[in-house]
């Protein structure tokens, strides 16, 4: 980052958590079904990156992209006809990266049952400029205490990130100097 695009952070105001916290919603039908009769993952996994992503532009005030999917767990099977909401929040936030966690919950959109967690996800987003550079984005601010335990929990996450990419490239460059091609 250059020390203009850093001063440009340091001016940045920080947002509070519930600034850009969304849920996207969705009834399941048919088409969404894998061979297995139940809702593909896939379909899940696009409902929890568009939320995620439009969490990540609010929050950072324009365009972001996904860098990573950090995590993505299904915890239970969803079925045609259920209406899944997936529940999206920045937990972290870095000069130009953005860690956002999703909660997917599901019910029967016909029932007045309470909705079930069916699975969760964290994703890794950076906010680009025109060009797709990378631009500074506001500090999150924790307000509740589950918010402040999200940050440390994202704050953890990001140090396995990156050690587990040091490691790997380590290991690649060992391999290389041995003369082992992949």
């Amino acid at each position: 980052m250059t020390d203009q695009a850093l001063s440009a952070h340091q001016t940045v105001p920080s947002k509070p958590t519930s600034a850009s916290r969304t849920t996207l919603s969705h009834i399941m039908t048919a088409h969404d079904t894998n061979l297995l009769g139940t809702v593909h993952g896939g379909v899940i996994m696009k409902l929890v990156d568009d939320a995620a992503g439009a969490v990540a532009g609010r929050h950072s005030g324009g365009p972001a992209v996904t860098a990573s999917m950090d995590e993505m767990v299904f915890l239970e099977p969803v079925r045609v006809g259920d209406l899944v909401h997936a529940r999206a929040q920045v937990n972290w936030t870095g000069r130009s990266s953005m860690e956002v966690g999703v909660r997917v919950m599901a019910e029967r959109w016909n029932e007045s049952t309470p909705a079930t967690q069916v699975g969760s996800a964290y994703l890794v987003f950076a906010a680009v400029d025109a060009e797709g550079k990378p631009r500074p984005v506001p500090q999150v601010v924790p307000e509740t205490e589950r918010d402040k335990r999200r940050y440390q929990e994202a704050q953890i996450r990001r140090t396995h990130r990156l050690a587990r990419r040091r490691a790997i490239k380590e290991l690649r460059e060992k391999r290389a100097a041995e003369g082992i091609g992949d």
